[in-house]
């Protein structure tokens, strides 16, 4: 079954969600990890740090060189993810719209590539 990864975009700093308390988000966030793995749909999932904990390793050139913050510029990070199993993209998409509801935050959908 194909796998897809459901990454978790926000700001470097997230904004509390109106009327809506953290406690419940996680509640939520949790219920639908508990129906990925009934699913057998959950590869692995995780939330991360700050990209400010990050270190970017560069071994292109001649020298190593290393660097504490993001890789990427700008105000997004990358917040946490899923790999998930999905028949299809189509089911993918729908598995990213509930964790998106259920994180409040926006949800990339990226498939893996084949293993051949």
């Amino acid at each position: 079954m194909p796998q897809y990864l459901l990454s978790v975009h926000h700001a470097a700093e997230i904004a509390p969600v109106p009327d809506t308390p953290f406690e419940q988000i996680r509640a939520e966030v949790a219920a639908f990890n508990d129906e990925l793995l009934a699913q057998h749909r959950l590869v692995f999932a995780g939330g991360l740090l700050p990209a400010a904990e990050a270190t970017v390793v560069d071994a292109t050139g001649p020298r190593v060189t290393m660097h504490r913050g993001s890789y990427l510029p700008g105000a997004e990070q990358l917040g946490g993810f899923w790999v998930v199993r999905a028949d299809t993209l189509t089911e993918a998409l729908e598995l990213a719209e509930r964790a998106s509801a259920a994180c409040r935050l926006t949800v990339e959908v990226r498939p893996f590539q084949d293993e051949g």
